[in-house]
This record gives structure tokens, C-alpha cells and sequence, in this order.
């Protein structure tokens, strides 16, 4: 596996926001799992919608917000594929895992790039939800990578 730069970069963000202060408990089933809220304002206002549409299971609304093409990992399958392919790859995901919450845990960016990382209640599970989404035209973003993995419990 190659890392790319924006990997990196959100594998920093990871850290640095997993060890900050301040920090809340989100429940599900037996595992509580340490959060840290964040506003949904300013810089970060992109996310709301996508925060939204990940909340309500709406994977036709959250294509919207899809590049062309891009990676997705749902559990421990990779593609490759077009904003439709990932679409139907979330609805499926939506179907057998019904949403029940979103919590944003950390936000980053750098120049035209924007992170998040957060947790999925679904399904009577919790998901590691990680987006990173880049700038086009103007300031349009696009998300070119969306992975769901399972959270282990610590």
C-alpha cells in the first residue's frame, strides 16, 4: 500500500485529536467509545449536509456530494468506483446497518482538503466513519475517499 500525502496527514489528525481534552462518551450496546465534540460551523460547514445525510441513512442525498470517482472501504472491501457504484455500495451498507447516529470526533484541513473522522451508531454497531474531501471550482467539494470500519472496542 502506497500512502499518499492527505494519509498522512489524516493519520496526524487522528492522533492529535484522539488524545485532546475535553472529551465526552459515546454509548452503544456494552462499549463506551471517547469522543470529542466539535461544532458543525465555520470552516467545517461543508460537513453539515454530509453529516445529515450520513445520519439519516441517505446514501442517494450523500452522492451528491461524491467526486466522480472515488475509494470507498465499507468493512474490508476496497473499490474504486463511480459515484453510482458508491452509492449503491452505501445503500446496501444502509440496508443491513439502519443509522441511528452520527458524531463527528475530529475535523482537519490544509489548503483545498477537508478531514473527518467520526462515529456511526448502525445497526446496533459503532463505525469509524473517515472522509476526506478536496476542493474543485471555487470551493465545491467533492469527497474522493469514504471509509466505514467496524470500531473495536478498546
Amino acid at each position: 500500500m502506497t500512502l499518499r500525502p492527505h494519509m498522512i496527514l489524516l493519520a496526524a489528525a487522528l492522533c492529535i485529536g484522539l488524545g485532546a481534552a475535553g472529551q465526552t462518551k459515546l454509548e452503544a450496546g456494552a462499549r463506551t467509545i471517547k469522543t470529542i465534540p466539535q461544532n458543525q460551523g465555520g470552516e467545517f460547514s461543508v460537513f453539515a449536509s454530509i453529516t445529515k445525510y450520513l445520519t439519516l441513512g441517505d446514501a442517494a442525498s450523500l452522492s451528491s456530494w461524491f467526486a466522480d470517482n472515488l475509494d470507498v472501504t465499507v468493512i474490508s472491501s476496497t473499490r474504486n468506483c463511480s459515484r453510482k457504484q458508491a452509492q449503491e455500495i452505501l445503500r446496501s451498507f444502509f440496508e443491513a446497518n439502519t443509522p441511528r447516529s452520527f458524531q463527528v470526533t475530529h475535523k482537519a484541513s490544509e489548503g483545498n482538503k477537508k478531514y473527518l473522522i467520526g462515529l456511526l451508531n448502525a445497526g446496533g454497531e459503532l463505525f469509524q466513519v473517515t472522509i476526506y474531501a478536496t476542493a474543485s471550482a471555487g470551493d465545491t467539494y467533492k469527497i474522493q475517499q469514504l471509509n466505514i470500519s467496524r470500531q473495536t472496542a478498546y
